[in-house]
């Protein structure tokens, strides 16, 4: 009998925002126990972004399997050349749900599922107030409702696919409803496949009280790693998320911030172990493969910073569990893979023949230990940063209007990334050997001639370390 398969992916949660993982600062009991029951990846990383919405290229290379360079737009779009998991699961023969947040363009949305509800096709919004669609088995999702950008400051509209609007309930509680519904209404032989996209913890940061005061920031830690300042310009003070605080970044006001993501991340939490309860209710929990990821990390005060538009890992490094049947159960792997590895690894589990022509590869022999996981990981950030990261180091090349910059850390001796090697004596040899594995790795994933790799790559300003 095939198993089910319940995708979740939270919001720009982190790797580092689960109790049982290591934060005994934040509460999350239900996430803990689905770590108790399956094995925990600690090394996931995501390779960076091509556009300041990280989420949405991110979002698309777990659904296609395929690298940041394989879309000049980002991913708002996927080609119909490029096989989607949920329409290769609907081609299986499951029934596939698409719940929730979907940042890939209505076309792709219709080939991946048979059936949906509460469909958001976007990047963020106000979590009291979503614009949702009902499930249209025509594909079309052509009805257009207008939006004020922003009411406070402009009158600049913009117009989103959308039927209606759900009013005063939260996107977490909203979306967690829906994937509830579409288990408890699961009566056939067939199986699913329920893709859920929570809007959670992006912010804006609401949550029900309940949670809200579940955390006081004045007993929450600053981050090890915490800076008022970037050490040097990289060229986002302008993004978006770098303005949602003032520069210099104030340690109380940083706490603040982590306790509204840590109060969203909890709602979050009581809301899987709602659906954690549907499935047993049902009798199916021992006949589902379940994935628990983030879409990126977040920097809250980090390095000086407020966002995800870097190759930091608080950035870049998020959670990736999967528990299913016959996965070893309580199993920590710090082997490092990317999320793109969460496709061939679900087909690979359900006996289903992995397209060759995907860039991911199966975790499943990583998780026997017939393998080790990536040797290397290729990053890349817009026009601004590359990088790579090995078992024992992370270079970072930066291209800015105010020069270049160059960043070495040890990742085993140096964890939060708070000492830059690069100009250290003796590491001389290790800063050449990397910078041309990095190039190398450039080229291998078509960067060189990818738009935004030919802007970083062809961009000439002194050196400036």
């Amino acid at each position: 009998m095939k198993k089910n398969v319940l995708l979740l992916i939270a919001d720009d949660q982190r790797f580092d925002t689960i109790h049982a993982l290591g934060n005994k600062e934040i509460q999350t009991p239900n996430l803990d126990k689905l770590v108790a029951r399956g094995v925990s990846f600690t090394n996931a990383f995501i390779p960076g972004g091509t556009s300041g919405a990280v989420c949405m290229p991110s979002r698309a290379m777990i659904n296609t399997s395929q690298f940041l360079t394989s879309w000049e737009n980002c991913g708002e779009t996927i080609p119909e050349t490029q096989a989607l998991l949920g329409e290769t699961l609907k081609n299986e023969g499951y029934e596939t749900w698409g719940i929730g947040k979907w940042h890939n363009g209505t076309e792709s949305y219709a080939r991946s599922f048979s059936n949906g509800e509460d469909i958001f096709f976007g990047g963020m919004w106000d979590h009291w107030n979503v614009p949702v669609n009902h499930f249209d088995p025509t594909g079309r999702y052509d009805q257009l409702k207008t939006f004020t950008q922003d009411p406070f400051s402009s009158n600049k509209t913009m117009q989103l696919p959308a039927e209606h609007i759900a009013i005063g309930k939260h996107s977490t509680d909203l979306f967690a409803d829906r994937i509830i519904e579409a288990i408890q209404s699961h009566t056939s032989e067939q199986p699913f496949f329920i893709y859920g996209g929570f809007l959670a913890p992006h912010d804006p940061r609401t949550m029900p009280d309940a949670f809200k005061e579940m955390y006081n920031p004045e007993e929450l830690s600053l981050p090890e790693n915490f800076l008022p300042e970037h050490p040097f310009p990289f060229d986002i003070r302008g993004e978006r998320d770098e303005t949602l605080e003032a520069y210099p970044r104030e340690p109380q006001k940083i706490c603040q911030h982590l306790a509204d993501y840590y109060a969203m991340i909890s709602h979050i939490d009581a809301r899987i172990g709602d659906i954690l309860d549907s499935l047993e209710e049902q009798g199916i929990l021992d006949e589902t493969l379940i994935i628990f990821t983030g879409d990126n990390g977040l920097s809250i005060g980090q390095h000086g910073l407020m966002g995800k538009q870097n190759l930091y890992d608080c950035s870049i490094r998020v959670p990736l569990i999967l528990s299913g049947p016959a996965l070893p159960k309580n199993r920590l792997c710090d082997e490092r893979c990317l999320l793109v590895d969460i496709m061939p690894t679900i087909l690979d589990y359900l006996s289903i023949p992995i397209p060759k022509t995907i860039y991911g590869e199966s975790l499943l022999p990583v998780i026997s230990g017939e393998k080790k996981g990536r040797d290397q990981l290729f990053l890349m950030f817009t026009t601004k940063i590359r990088g790579l990261v090995t078992e024992s180091f992370k270079y970072l090349e930066y291209r800015t209007k105010d020069g270049h910059y160059s960043q070495l850390f040890d990742r085993k001796k140096d964890p939060f990334e708070k000492v830059n090697l690069c100009h250290e004596s003796g590491y001389e040899s290790t800063v050449d050997s990397l910078k041309d594995q990095l190039y190398m790795l450039a080229k291998e994933h078509g960067d060189l001639e990818f738009i935004q790799g030919k802007v970083f790559w062809n961009h000439k300003e002194k050196q400036n370390d």
